[in-house]
């Protein structure tokens, strides 16, 4: 591919995200902070301690971001924050240890945290769905 090839898939790329709605892009980051801790486990697994520290370098900014951009006018925001300290913690100890049973509950915990942001935005589409006019996104 070249340069402006390159260019043009970058520019499709970004307006694809730039599309997506907070809670998706929300999801988007908690897969891309289950895959790389999944990565840092199967990394540590065969023992290329390079990539396990990597990934774990990489879900600590992952969670780092998610911790930024909180609203702490809401409590579940203090709530999550609270979280993504802990899940800090626990990873900087797995980093330092290569602790696989740690690795495995941060990752069981991301997870589930996870799956409930999915089923939370599965609900709010579907509440918007049932509250649009009928016809609506139509052409007549």
């Amino acid at each position: 591919m070249d340069i402006k090839g390159f260019q043009g898939y970058q520019g499709y790329k970004e307006q694809g995200i730039n599309e997506l709605s907070q809670g998706e892009l929300l999801l988007l980051l908690y897969d891309e902070l289950v895959k790389r801790l999944l990565r840092a486990d199967l990394a540590l697994g065969k023992e290329d301690y390079p990539l396990f520290e990597a990934s774990v370098d990489r879900s600590l900014d992952i969670i780092r971001y998610l911790d930024d951009t909180l609203d702490m006018q809401y409590p579940i925001s203090r709530n999550l924050n609270r979280l993504y300290e802990f899940f800090s913690f626990e990873l900087n100890r797995v980093k330092a240890g290569r602790n696989k049973t740690e690795l495995d509950r941060v990752k069981s915990m991301v997870g589930e945290l996870r799956d409930t942001f999915r089923e939370a935005q599965k609900n709010i589409r579907q509440e918007a769905a049932a509250q649009a006019p009928a016809g609506a996104g139509t052409q007549g």
